[in-house]
Order: C-alpha cells, then structure tokens, then sequence
C-alpha cells in the first residue's frame, strides 16, 4: 500500500476568464471545484495507474466532507483524520495570468494529531508513506520529518516532496527517492546554475551521498534526470501544449513511487514519473490513464 499525506488538504475552486480587471466586477467564464492538495494529487495518478493507495490527513467542515466525498467518487480510498476546523478554499484563477490563492489552512489540536499519529500502527514491510503538501497553522516545520520514525519501526519507507535544509535534514533517514528541480538542486549545495547534464548528474550524487536512495531531477524543457549510485539516465520532455501547472511535479513523483513499489526497477519508474507529470501538464486537471499511455509512449530515455 502506498498512503500519502495530506495535511492541509483544500477544495481548489479553479475559476477561468480571460483577463482580470483589478477592482471592478469580473464575470467568469468557467468555474470548477477539485479536491486539492499535494498528497491527495500523488493518490490520484496511482489510482489511475491501478497501484493501491489510501489518502491520509486532516479534514474538518463542510469543506472537508466535500473532499472526501470526490474522492469516494473518484473510488479512491481514504482514512483522513476529522477536526474541528474547517479545510481551507483555494482559488486558482486563470486569466492572462495564472494566479493562486491559498489560504493558511485551520489550527490542529493536540488531540487530532494523536489520532493521526495512530495511524501509523497498521504500517507493514513494503509500505510507502509519501508526505507532500503545507503544513497547518500550528504544527511544527518538524512534523514531517518527526513522522519518519514512526514509519521506520515498522519497515515501511518513504518519500518526503521538500526542498532546501528540510530535505537535506531528511536525507539521513534514506528516503526512497528525492525529486528537487535543477534550481533547487543547485540552492541546495549553494552552487550557480549546472552548466550540462554531467555537472547536474555529480550534484545529484552528493544527495545519494547524504542517504537519498535515488534522485530524480526535474529541469523544465531541457528533461528530467534519474541518478542512482552506479547509472544516470536522461529522459525527454514529449512536445505538447502546457495546459496546467498545478499537480505536474505531484504526478511525477505519484509515478516513480507506484512503478518502483512494483518493480523495483529505477529506469521504468523514471520512465513513469515523465510521463505522468507530463500528461498533467497537458490535461486541465491531473492526467487520466489514456493521457499517460499516450504521452508514455513519446518518451526517449538515454543512459549517461
């Protein structure tokens, strides 16, 4: 079983028109709610890839039951923990810009992050906990990382999607793979831009070095990388027309983890990973199965 977490989940309410007049009445030409948040993204794509998941997190209100109910109609299984506080209501406004609106999320009692932290109890070998997402006003910036134990003693692993000193600090306990972009690859050990693919390769060897199991490095239109301790491959982006940023990088990493609990195999799995971020990035919401095959098969993977 693959469990995300979704601590500060969302309904993400994307409202389209074609440019925003700042200060007088706008009349939208679309507007749609999704249930939101990183986490619960990552759970999507592996539905759609058929690998079994379990959405995990914090749901509270109205909102929150809103939530929960797409995604039973989506037949994608939960266990969120229910609070008192109301989820929050994104907007995602797309005009002639692409704008966000997120809100801070509510306050967490002591109480439900016990209940949540029981959870954890029914982890077995094999399992993959993926942690992804904001955290809630109140938590610690440590909550995820003071997680790993708990998944740890019971032989599961994991994945944490972070970035600068929280992933580094992460990187001791062997998370089964890391997925900075090649900006923050290069922030993380204070260097200027990569020159090539090979300076870019021995920078992702460094986070193998920290205890990253594999790493994967998204660079835009230039491809992706995938670097384990004795292989390095790159693969190409497939041309299409960017239709949604919002969940590409949550699909990408939904199917490195899924193919690799599977097969165990890094360069499928890098393969994957491509071709769910990239079908995202085509579709207006995350990609469906179809997307993925289509894109999957556009893909070219050389090894370095």
């Amino acid at each position: 079983m693959i469990y995300s977490i979704t601590l500060n989940p969302a309904i993400d309410y994307v409202v389209g028109l074609p440019k925003l007049e700042l200060g007088l009445v706008n009349r939208l030409e679309t507007a749609i709610k999704l249930p939101g948040g990183k986490g619960i993204n990552v759970s999507r794509i592996l539905k759609e890839l058929d690998i079994d998941t379990t959405a995990w997190g914090f749901t509270g209100g109205l909102p929150g039951r809103f939530v929960e109910e797409q995604l039973r109609a989506l037949n994608l299984r939960t266990n969120f923990t229910h609070i008192g506080g109301d989820t929050r209501i994104n907007v995602k406004l797309k005009a002639d810009q692409e704008t966000e609106l997120n809100a801070p999320g509510p306050e967490i009692t002591d109480g439900e992050v016990a209940a949540f932290r029981a959870r954890f109890d029914q982890l077995k070998k094999g399992d993959v906990v993926i942690m992804a997402g904001s955290i809630p006003a109140g938590l610690p910036e440590s909550f995820y990382r003071d997680l790993i134990p708990l998944i740890q003693a019971h032989g599961a692993d994991f994945v944490i999607d972070t970035t600068g000193q929280a992933l580094l600090d992460t990187l001791p306990s062997k998370p089964l793979v890391v997925k900075p972009n090649h900006h923050e690859l290069a922030e993380l050990f204070g260097d200027a831009e990569y020159p090539d693919l090979q300076a870019t390769v021995a920078a992702g060897r460094k986070l193998l070095g920290l205890g990253a199991q594999h790493v994967l490095v998204s660079m835009a239109g230039a491809g992706a990388l995938m670097i384990t301790q004795d292989k390095a491959w790159h693969g190409s982006v497939p041309k299409g027309k960017v239709k949604n940023s919002v969940g590409a990088g949550d699909s990408m990493l939904a199917g490195f983890t899924g193919t690799f609990a599977l097969t165990h195999d890094p360069l499928l799995s890098f393969k994957k990973a491509i071709a769910c971020g990239s079908a995202t990035a085509f579709s207006t919401d995350l990609a469906d199965r179809d997307k993925i095959d289509e894109v999957e098969a556009t893909i070219t993977i050389t090894e370095l």
